[in-house]
């Protein structure tokens, strides 16, 4: 049976989630509840009320010496073309990601409650964007949320070939010269496989997520 959460809830074990990942439904976006969310390797994702939050089983994930960068991005990387910056434009890359069209999905997951919750969590220092740059214009990024020496990437978008792929390396390495030991990428996708991004289990990454966040 599904769990429902209350407004006083706390989230049930995450053992109790279904085959599928899906672990309760209910509750609220609170800075005080998504970060207790993100502590325990849980993360909301829904089109429509009631919110939905998940922890699957495997999870995917890419430890940042793992990293993969083709033969073919090396030039880009180097280059003058694309430029990189952390923190720039967070709400515009927030924007970008709920406009982004997705193969085999109507609509987004990103809606304005998220955008508002979020950008309420990058206010107070938890929330994070990286941002590619063509000139002025902004052509690639994503956003996540970093505790301790742990990143949760939560979506990204690109407008021009190699644009998030660019965003997403750049700050992968920024992250593991900070630190950061494990980022979380939720769910499968070949993107990010091609990136050396690869599945654990749910219980091994608890244990790196107790290692490496504080409470």
């Amino acid at each position: 049976m599904l769990n429902y959460l209350g407004p006083a809830d706390p989230f049930p074990p995450v053992s109790e989630a279904g085959p599928d990942g899906l672990l309760a439904f209910g509750g609220d976006l609170s800075i005080s509840r998504l970060l207790e969310a993100y502590r325990k390797g849980i993360f909301p994702w829904y089109d429509e009320d009631p919110i939905l939050w998940w922890c699957p089983d495997p999870r995917f994930v890419l430890f940042p010496d793992e990293l993969k960068i083709s033969k073919s991005m090396r030039p880009l990387l180097n280059g003058q073309l694309m430029s990189f910056s952390i923190n720039s434009a967070f709400r515009e890359v927030m924007i970008c990601c709920k406009q982004a069209g997705r193969p085999g999905q109507n609509g987004t997951w990103i809606n304005e409650e998220i955008v508002k919750s979020y950008t309420d969590l990058h206010r107070l220092g938890y929330a994070h964007s990286a941002e590619c740059r063509m000139g002025d214009q902004l052509v690639g990024g994503l956003y996540g949320i970093r505790l301790g020496n742990i990143f949760f990437g939560e979506s990204m978008f690109c407008e021009v070939s190699n644009a998030s792929k660019f965003a997403f390396i750049k700050m992968v390495q920024q992250l593991k010269s900070d630190g950061v030991q494990l980022i979380d990428c939720q769910v499968y996708t070949g993107h990010l496989e091609s990136l050396g991004a690869r599945m654990i289990s749910r219980s091994e990454f608890l244990e790196i997520l107790d290692a490496n966040i504080s409470y």
